[in-house]
């Protein structure tokens, strides 16, 4: 917000530079522009042709406020005071190169106490750096907090107001050049970690249809083994049972045969050789055959019966 501020500030300048064709017209839009409230970005106005000429002029008059722009663009207040044959400065381009040193050197935290702020600013008492910290923040320059207790300024932010040195151009370039290599290996690094992921997740997907494939094989199979051992075992069990059954009747007839047999053999009931005898013996083999029938009864009812069970019960029931 504040860039933008400045850049329309130092827009009539920057029109005005076009006419600026003489070093004298050049110089003088120079004293103006630095003077002039809310200019703080200046870096336009120095790459014009009629104000870059000035660097090449041959007097050094014109070259000093060529090097007297560069100051308010990226320089320092020490370096102007330092340097004795720049033009002097008004207090309005003092103070705005105060602000502009003090933005600049706001990037190092250590250069902020109030001995090193006063030595770099060229102020001679604590009061005069507060109030140029107070009014850098009420211009929107900056957010900070003075510390009287410690000596120290505390800034928080600092407006994108500074240009770029031209000899800081290579190091800037060098230093997002790393960054930039270091952003390549970290991505190669993320994007190695993915595929190895992605590959992981593809071998359970893998892993987990061969399980579910298998268990199917099996649960299949099971069932198909239990549904055949059940057929093989009903008509086995029921050809067991009639054979039983008919076993047991067989001996039943065969009972009843040989009981007909030995009561034919002993003759009519009334003979007198037989007498009292033949009859109890006669009376003894009828309640055999009565046995043998009844056996065979019971045994026709059981091989009638669905299951062994239903069987006994009919039994019973005889």
């Amino acid at each position: 917000m504040e860039q933008t501020k400045a850049l329309n500030a130092l827009e009539p300048f920057l029109a005005l530079s076009k006419s600026a064709t003489s070093p004298r017209a050049a110089a003088d839009l120079i004293n103006r522009a630095t003077s002039a409230p809310g200019t703080y970005a200046f870096t336009e106005l120095l790459s014009t042709p009629n104000i870059a000429a000035l660097a090449s002029s041959p007097e050094p008059e014109f070259r000093a406020w060529h090097t007297h722009l560069e100051l308010f663009s990226h320089g320092l207040y020490e370096g102007y005071a330092a340097d004795g044959t720049l033009p002097p400065l008004s207090p309005a381009q003092q103070l705005k190169l105060r602000q502009l040193s003090l933005l600049t050197l706001s990037r190092d935290k250590a250069r902020l106490t109030y001995p090193a702020l006063m030595r770099s600013l060229g102020l001679a008492t604590p009061r005069d750096l507060e109030d140029l910290v107070i009014g850098a923040v009420y211009a929107g320059l900056l957010s900070a907090r003075l510390n009287p207790a410690r000596r120290e300024v505390q800034v928080n932010n600092v407006a994108p107001l500074r240009d770029v040195r031209p000899a800081s151009v290579a190091g800037i370039v060098t230093t997002l050049q790393e960054w930039s290599a270091r952003c390549d290996a970290t991505l190669a690094e993320l994007e190695a970690s993915v595929s190895a992921i992605r590959a992981e997740a593809a071998r359970a997907v893998t892993r987990r249809r061969e399980d579910e494939r298998v268990v199917a094989v099996a649960v299949a199979a099971e069932e198909k083994a239990s549904a055949a051992g059940g057929a093989s075992l009903a008509p086995e069990g029921g050809s067991g049972a009639g054979s039983r059954h008919r076993s047991r009747k067989t001996h039943g007839h065969s009972a009843v045969a040989n009981l007909r047999s030995q009561i034919n053999a002993s003759g009519p009931l009334g003979s007198s050789a037989g007498g009292g005898g033949a009859k109890r013996s006669s009376e003894k083999l009828m309640e055999s055959t009565a046995g043998a029938d009844d056996d065979d009864e019971a045994m026709d009812l059981d091989d009638d019966a669905e299951g062994p069970g239903q069987g006994r019960a009919s039994r019973r029931r005889l």
